[in-house]
Order: C-alpha cells, then sequence, then structure tokens
C-alpha cells in the first residue's frame, strides 16, 4: 500500500505545480458562483421550497457545486484523456508491466489530484459564498467529517466512471466522443445545473437511483442535514455500492481490454 499512498502523494504534488492554472480556475469558479447563485435566488424567490430545499440550502448547493467541481470531476480534466492517449500510443504496455495494479494506480493518482483540487480550488468559492450569501452550513464537526467520507466516495465513483470510459481507447480509435458523452451525462444527472429533487415525478428518482447522483447530490445532502441515522447510512453506503460495482466492472473491462491488446500485439 505503500507504493499507491506514493503515487497519491505525487499526484497531489503534481497538480500543486499547476499555480496560475489553480488561480483562474479559483476564479472561474467563485465568478460562476455567483452567477449561478443570483440565478437561484430568482428562481426560490419564484418557487420558494423548490425541490425541498429553502433558499439557503439551495444556495448552500451552488456554492459546495462549484467547491467540488474540481475535486470530482465534473466537468472532467482529470486523468481518463491523458489514460486514452497512453493506450492510443502504446505508452500502456509500460503501465502493464510495472508489479502495479492498472486500476488502484490510476485510482490514486486521482485521489492525490482530488485532494489537492479540494483545498487549492475548493475551499476559497465556498468561503467566497458563505461571506456573501446566507448558507446552510452545519457547525457540527462530526457533519463535515461525514461530508469529507461522502466527498472520498464520490471521487472513487467519478474515477470509476471515467476509467470505464477511458478504457474505450481499447476498442475506438478517438475516445473524445464518449469521454464527452460521459461529461453530459454528469453534469446533467449530479445535479450540477439542478438539484435532483426538482425533476419531476418518477424521473426524480430514477436520476438520484443512477451512479451520478453520488458524485455531488449525495454529499451536497449529507452536508446540508438532509439525512440522519438509518437515511445517512443509507447514503453513505449508496455511494460505496456504486463505487465497488464500477469498480468491479472496471476491473472487468479491464481484464478483457488486455487479452484483446495482447492478441493484437502478437
Amino acid at each position: 500500500m505503500r507504493l499507491y499512498a506514493a503515487v497519491a502523494v505525487s499526484g497531489f504534488r503534481r497538480h500543486a505545480t499547476y499555480r496560475m492554472a489553480t488561480a483562474a480556475g479559483v476564479f472561474t469558479n467563485t465568478v460562476f458562483g455567483f452567477i449561478l447563485a443570483y440565478t437561484f435566488i430568482a428562481l426560490w424567490d419564484e418557487r420558494p421550497h423548490l425541490g425541498g430545499y429553502d433558499r439557503g440550502q439551495a444556495l448552500t448547493f451552488v456554492w459546495v457545486g462549484q467547491a467540488l467541481l474540481a475535486a470530482v470531476s465534473l466537468l472532467g480534466g482529470g486523468f481518463e484523456q491523458e489514460l486514452q492517449t497512453r493506450i492510443r500510443n502504446g505508452d500502456i504496455a509500460i503501465d502493464l508491466y510495472r508489479p502495479a495494479d492498472l486500476q488502484l494506480w490510476w485510482l490514486s493518482a486521482d485521489l492525490g489530484r482530488a485532494a489537492f483540487q479540494l483545498l487549492g480550488r475548493g475551499v476559497v468559492p465556498l468561503t467566497a459564498g458563505a461571506l456573501c450569501f446566507e448558507l446552510t452550513l452545519p457547525g457540527d464537526p462530526l457533519r463535515w467529517l461525514l461530508f469529507l467520507c461522502a466527498v472520498t466516495l464520490a471521487v472513487v465513483v467519478g474515477f470509476a466512471l471515467r476509467f470505464l470510459l477511458a478504457l474505450c481507447a481499447f476498442w475506438l480509435l478517438d475516445g473524445d466522443g464518449v469521454i464527452m458523452i460521459g461529461q453530459l451525462l454528469c453534469v446533467f444527472f449530479s445535479g450540477t445545473l439542478l438539484p435532483l429533487t426538482v425533476f419531476p415525478g418518477a424521473f426524480a428518482d430514477v436520476a438520484q437511483a443512477l451512479p451520478w447522483s453520488a458524485v455531488l447530490q449525495v454529499p451536497v445532502d449529507v452536508l446540508i442535514g438532509r439525512y440522519a441515522g438509518a437515511g445517512l447510512a443509507g447514503a453513505l453506503g449508496f455511494q460505496a455500492g456504486w463505487a465497488v460495482v464500477l469498480l468491479a466492472l472496471g476491473r472487468l473491462t479491464q481484464a478483457r481490454a488486455t487479452r484483446k491488446a495482447v492478441v493484437q500485439g502478437g
């Protein structure tokens, strides 16, 4: 495990070197946070308690979403394009020869990246939102700890989804279209645009049952206290369940893709 811990630390340090990009990301997240916040204020003034949220909870959803945007790669920007490039140019053979598991290697690197992005691009936008708007943020340290657990599971679920998309490069000459579709699905079904509870009827139930809801909707709901007791355990279990299923599916796909690569390479 020390190997994967070192990979995670390396992932953290790697992204920490891009200081100007981090500063630009913080500025962009904060500006879009203000735009979305005033949009939500207008919407919730017309429809109070829309989706079961009061205005403070809705604004919290906006700013926590901006804080997690890079950490959970809601708009992409993680490892998937790099992995696809390595698959296309043949460098994946080097990765497969390493005395390390391919999936765990990339997961460790992504966890390090997410940790930096949470600190580097998450703290400032959330602080700005808290200073300028009345957010529903908990004062209980345990609630924040549970939120960090939910965020960690969200990162793992997001990684597992993007790992599957990246592996498509074993079969496709260009997997950029698949990645773009995955990003669109994530934006729509994670709650990035609107909380999923705003959707009508059965569509909201289906959206909340999909794995993308574990990436943003569940962590925000954990933070603002919409879950308690058995409901809280169920929410974290929902995330963990999707993480296990998607990681297992990724491992099966990786095994099949590796056999294909070995056959093609002679």
